[in-house]
């Protein structure tokens, strides 16, 4: 049995004067077996703590609020009660195999036990730049683990930063065995989460669907959320969890863990609550059908996970994801994003150069600043009128616009708008001439025939072919250097793999193809940034098909759903947030009644939803009446004022769409304080109806804010408008807000909405 550790440390770290330091690290010898040494890494506010000693098994010991010297020093072991194993990485065969492990493999000799040990650990600095090219630092921690009977290692990194809540975990695995080795299972990831009253929040959904919460509580048994999509990882369940360790989720109290995976292809999380005193947290590339052959001398790199945790609440948690997405994530994510309109729903594939024209004179004269043309614009011989053709073909429909790009980009420059485009580059059509050219370039099971998806037609190309990567690339390089005006890219992606199959991986290899894809995407993306890092570019998939952490690098924001239904859109927007900030969720105001929902919602409404993240417009204005017209360039008037606060504030949710009481509120605070933006939306209108008065949260208690409303629609004014409140006043009491607006009696409806605006005296 352990003893106490005794109170002699050694710090790695010299702290400035009235500076905290990102992490420190704390030897704490002791007199265990093999010389144990506990270690602490720390961001501002959080610490793990782990146990380490030569040829033992490395352990977890704490991962929570920043501990003190002191408490570091008196820190007690965790609980070995009723089996807990709290291996950081357990592999399985040798001493696990009742339990869940992080990797399994199969030695060249046909062993398939393998028992992971330290051999050595170190801390060093990170001054690098992070994946969306901005400057960061930090330190990491680096455990190397052994197997004692094969030569192999296993490279297990912990990361932390200087100034974000967030701890990134991953794992390489290298074979230094005299052949191949095959990997089975290869979670990046393990992370014990103490027995009690914890409940998960997680997200499910479907196309026109993402992100609907789930909360339940962890009870014994095995959760798992997977994708096995091949592409769109995002669409179905999501890779992001979040554990509440005091019971029922809250939003601005209590303790809380995140995770995220940051993987663009097939996930598994694992949560396993086995017999012993503890959860435990797996989360990595999904095996299934992926055993992956490791060649001697090479090395397979897991996807990171980024870990935090606050003690404000499911909140709390999504501010540090939000603050290290903006710091480290997304592209640009401290440049204002601009309010577009999409040609999608207001034409579809009815692309020409006199409709093009008339929507970018309607956008601008609305007060927006950019302009997209979505599908349809492309394709010679196979001209593309709907969806059965023409993707490969990136040529210009010259009977659709005669006067090509360069006339589109002519006549953005007239209207005094941006222009952007749509592409699909990772997909072909049969009916195509790149089809017809290079039928050897698509995913295929070999001797079959393809599975064909949209249109009856669709294919997709293998990215593990280096032919295909280029192909991918040339298509944005092509694109941007001929028409380096382009400022937008919209990067769709519409069909999952259908038929498992590569024709350019060899026999033993097919296995590889889900993985081997995403490593090839990955590079095709890291090539178009290095080429051009300026372009906005956005990550849609059917969709909010590719909202996760590996692909956001390399793109500027994603659209949530192909749903533009602004009901629908308070429930995915709100699901969304937990992990992902306002800036890279695209939220567009659409027609009505409603594309997907034939839901018909008054405009006001639609706009107040559109308002709450980077806003957009997905409709026709040639059939918007003059009034519709109006109300819309207020609305994008007004969020140009907050669109700082809703873009780079802080997030605070302040009641649950899915609480069942027909209401929806949340807020975001400028840095400083000096300014904030709430929103109130009710959901279903009954007669005598009794809604919760909503209290604000994030204010500066001792400061005074007078309250405006924005976009207003009413004949009178709310009875707090202009008046000043105290930020404690209105963190405890709230404001009284009506329950419908005051409006001409034909213009009465069932629908009300709020945008209030907060600014310090």
């Amino acid at each position: 049995m352990k003893t106490k550790y005794m109170k002699q440390q050694l710090t790695f770290l010299s702290q400035s004067v009235g500076k905290v330091t990102s992490l420190a690290l704390l030897l704490l010898s002791s007199s265990i077996p093999g010389n144990a040494e506990k270690i602490e890494i720390h961001t501002p506010n959080n610490s793990l703590v782990v146990d380490l000693w030569k040829d033992g098994e490395p352990k977890f010991v704490y991962y929570g609020q920043r501990l003190s010297t002191y408490d570091l020093n008196v820190l007690p072991e965790p609980t070995n009660a009723n089996w807990s194993h709290l291996e950081l990485f357990p592999a399985y065969g040798a001493t696990h195999t009742m339990s869940e492990t992080a990797l399994a493999m199969t030695h060249v000799d046909g062993n398939m036990s393998t028992n992971l040990l330290v051999q050595d650990y170190k801390v060093t600095d990170i001054s690098d730049k992070a994946p969306n090219g901005k400057e960061r630092s930090g330190k990491l921690l680096t455990i190397t683990l052994k197997d004692p009977l094969y030569p192999s290692l296993v490279h297990l990194y912990y990361q932390a930063y200087n100034d974000v809540d967030m701890i990134e975990c991953w794992s390489d695995i290298e074979n230094l065995e005299k052949g191949t080795v095959k990997l089975t299972q290869f979670y990046s990831s393990c992370m014990p989460i103490r027995r009690g009253d914890v409940y998960v929040s997680h997200f499910h959904g479907s196309w026109a669907a993402e992100a609907q919460l789930v909360e339940e509580k962890l009870n014994n048994g095995m959760l798992v959320i997977k994708n096995k999509d091949g592409l769109r990882n995002a669409t179905t369940d999501r890779q992001e969890v979040m554990f509440s360790l005091e019971g029922k989720a809250q939003e601005n109290a209590g303790d809380v863990i995140g995770a995220a995976l940051m993987y663009s292809g097939n996930y598994q999380i694992t949560i396993d609550t086995d017999d012993s005193e503890y959860h435990y947290y797996f989360a990595g590339i999904n095996p299934d059908n992926s055993e992956y052959l490791l060649k001697k001398g090479e090395t397979f790199t897991t996807p990171h996970v980024a870990y935090t945790f606050s003690n404000e609440g499911l909140s709390g948690a999504s501010r540090n994801y939000h603050t290290w997405a903006r710091n480290y994530q997304l592209r640009h994510a401290d440049k204002q994003r601009d309010i577009l309109l999409n040609s999608w729903e207001g034409v579809y594939f009815d692309i020409n150069q006199k409709g093009m024209d008339q929507m970018m004179a309607d956008i601008a004269s609305m007060g927006g600043e950019l302009f997209v043309m979505d599908d349809g614009w492309f394709g010679d011989k196979y001209p593309r009128k709907t969806d059965n053709s023409s993707l490969g073909d990136w040529v210009v429909d010259k009977n659709k616009l005669p006067e090509g790009i360069e006339g589109l980009l002519r006549d953005a420059k007239k209207n005094g708008v941006k222009f952007g485009i749509w592409i699909e580059p990772e997909m072909s059509n049969t009916t195509s001439e790149l089809y017809e050219k290079h039928p050897d370039w698509i995913i295929k099971a070999p001797g079959r025939k393809p599975v064909l998806g949209r249109g009856g037609t669709q294919v997709v190309l293998d990215l593990s072919n280096p032919k295909v990567q280029d192909f991918v690339f040339n298509i944005v390089d092509n694109l941007l250097t001929k028409y380096p005006e382009i400022a937008y890219i919209k990067w769709d992606a519409n069909a999952p793999v259908m038929n498992h199959g590569s024709q350019y991986l060899s026999k033993n290899e097919q296995s590889h193809l889900y993985i081997d894809y995403h490593k090839g995407l990955i590079k095709v993306c890291q090539r178009i940034r290095d080429k051009y890092p300026d372009v906005i570019i956005q990550d849609c998939a059917s969709g909010g098909g590719r909202a996760n952490y590996a692909l956001l690098p390399y793109f500027d924001e994603f659209w949530v759903s192909d749903d533009t239904d602004a009901l629908q859109r308070i429930y995915m927007q709100w699901g969304t947030s937990y992990f992902f900030p306002a800036i890279a969720m695209a939220s567009h105001i659409s027609a009505t009644p409603n594309h997907q929902t034939f839901r018909t919602i008054p405009l006001k409404f639609r706009c107040d939803v559109a308002m709450s993240g980077r806003l957009g417009m997905e409709i026709q204005p040639k059939n918007m009446t003059e009034a519709e017209k109006t109300l819309c360039r207020q609305a994008i008037s007004d969020y140009k004022k907050i669109r700082p606060i809703v873009q780079f504030g802080n997030l605070y949710r302040l009641h649950s769409p899915y609480a069942g009481d027909n209401l929806a509120s949340l807020m975001y605070v400028s840095d400083n304080k000096q300014e904030a933006v709430f929103y109130w939306y009710k959901l279903e209108t009954f007669v005598n109806q009794h809604l919760p008065r909503i209290k604000m949260a994030g204010l500066d208690p001792s400061k005074k804010y007078t309250v405006h409303e924005l976009n207003k629609i009413d004949t009178t004014p709310l009875d707090c408008e202009g008046k000043t409140y105290t930020g404690d006043y209105l963190m405890k009491n709230g404001l009284e807000v009506p329950f419908k607006h005051i409006v001409n009696y034909h213009d009465q409806n069932d629908w009300a909405s709020r945008v209030i605006y907060l600014k310090a005296n």
